[in-house]
């Protein structure tokens, strides 16, 4: 069957961004024509391709890997797993095969983003790990542990997972029902399934698991929650990823009592738009005190004091503490400011490079860290560290909402000498000081709003 690659495969063969190969498609009448996929993402003949790209002088280079994965991509989307667990291929090049998959099936599979993946396993460590809910293996593949157990429900998923990780045990079959693991393990990390309304609510109502609670019908998260817990040695670390609604829906409130009784919950973090990262310990000795509420990844100091939750609504919400202390916006009151607008023109625009080249032209020791906490290492003289972190964080910036890939290094920004990148370093760092501002802004709106509703704070 011939072999056929969208956009994004044209963009990584040709080294360029997707802007600039639907600029070819515009401006070359002889671009190869769609042989298939939709209006959106249509495909096209890898040799047709090739010898567009050979014609009009563009350089480029499909990898061994790359065809492979042109060949496999022939497969009907619904078997595309199933053709990548019975590829023949070395682990590096397997690696680069599940990638594209994760990229070509993200919303299906709904990969954990990398950045999640760093957090999550910053928060927790020892010898063995389990995810219950592992899907094709990323949390455990990134696990620094020596032994590595899974299990996942769908068996392509857990065989593309055994292949990823040939030493690790992966089961097969549904974990809250069935599992499959019969060890204790020093850390439990899952991002299980949240909108599985069918979890087994019925069958489990006396399970033995829910120590902290029956978990109700429409609340599946806390019933991963407590099965992860359940799998922890005493004192054993779990990290789960849930969804915000978690922390603050009526239905889940004795849960989340108990486990704030317990000393079971040590800190929740969104990390995320929408999504809360769960620090727990399978509890043992004397409850903490304070707990770590957190707006954003960051040290765990505790900063919440236990009692103060447990009202009413044990609303757990990072959010609920920066909205509730009045005492917070009369300290801000008196000094906030916003910085002022960098003068910017319109001009006609210069050439174009990519992140990636700047990077690879300008080797050294300087470091600058995107968003992500990706870190390059520069040489100031070559490329000027605010125009770096500058065009990083306005790649950010402009990807679109609920996108969790981008490919920084691939990015089109303009092409500067290093007179040029300074002047724009400055107006990104006035645009950073201007962001920081309206953060701190919002904040302080949200705190007068909850001050006044609350009659903590009145007008003068």
């Amino acid at each position: 069957m011939d072999e056929t690659v969208n956009a994004g495969d044209i963009a990584r063969l040709a080294d360029v961004g997707r802007a600039a190969v639907s600029n070819w498609r515009r401006r070359f009448e002889d671009f190869p024509s769609p042989v298939g996929g939709t209006a959106s993402s249509p495909l096209y003949l890898l040799r047709d391709v090739e010898s567009w790209l050979r014609r009009n002088g563009k350089p480029f280079r499909v990898s061994p890997a790359e065809r492979l994965w042109t060949r496999l991509r022939t497969a009907d989307d619904l078997k595309l797993g199933e053709a990548l667990a019975a590829v023949e291929a070395d682990a590096e090049t397997f690696e680069f095969l599940h990638e594209r998959y994760l990229e070509a099936h993200s919303r299906l599979l709904n990969p954990t983003p990398p950045e999640v993946v760093e957090v999550v396993l910053a928060t927790t460590d020892g010898d063995t790990v389990i995810d219950p809910a592992c899907g094709t293996g990323s949390l455990l593949k990134a696990s620094r542990a020596r032994n590595k157990i899974g299990q996942e429900l769908d068996p392509v998923s857990a065989v593309i997972a055994r292949r990823r990780m040939p030493a690790a045990q992966i089961f097969t079959g549904d974990s809250l029902r069935h599992n499959g693991v019969q060890v204790k393990a020093d850390a439990v990390v899952c991002d299980p399934p949240w909108h599985d309304r069918a979890w087994g609510h019925e069958e489990l109502v006396g399970d033995a698991r829910w120590t902290y609670g029956l978990p109700p019908r429409g609340e599946p998260e806390l019933a991963w929650l407590q099965h992860a817990l359940s799998l922890a040695k005493p004192g054993g670390l779990v990290a789960v990823l849930l969804p915000s609604a978690t922390a603050s829906r009526r239905p889940g409130k004795r849960i989340r009592g108990n486990l704030l009784r317990a000393g079971a919950l040590r800190a929740v973090m969104t990390v995320q738009p929408g999504r809360d990262l769960w620090l727990l310990r399978n509890p043992i000795g004397r409850a903490p005190e304070h707990i770590a509420l957190l707006e954003a990844p960051g040290p765990l100091d505790p900063n919440t004091r236990v009692i103060d939750l447990l009202d009413d609504d044990v609303d757990l919400s990072p959010s609920r503490r920066s909205g509730t202390d009045a005492s917070a916006y009369l300290a801000a009151q008196p000094t906030f400011g916003l910085p002022p607008l960098p003068e910017l023109q319109q001009q006609d625009a210069p050439p174009m490079t990519t992140i990636g080249e700047l990077v690879r032209a300008a080797p050294g020791r300087h470091v600058v860290t995107s968003p992500t906490g990706a870190t390059y290492e520069i040489d100031p003289r070559k490329l000027d560290p605010d125009f770096l972190e500058g065009v990083l964080r306005a790649a950010f910036a402009r990807t679109p909402t609920g996108s969790t890939r981008l490919d920084v290094r691939r990015t089109q920004v303009p092409s500067l000498p290093l007179a040029g990148q300074q002047r724009y370093g400055r107006a990104f760092a006035q645009l950073k000081a201007l962001e920081a501002g309206l953060d701190e802004a919002a904040t302080l709106v949200r705190l007068g709003y909850s001050g006044l509703l609350s009659g903590q704070v009145g007008p003068a």
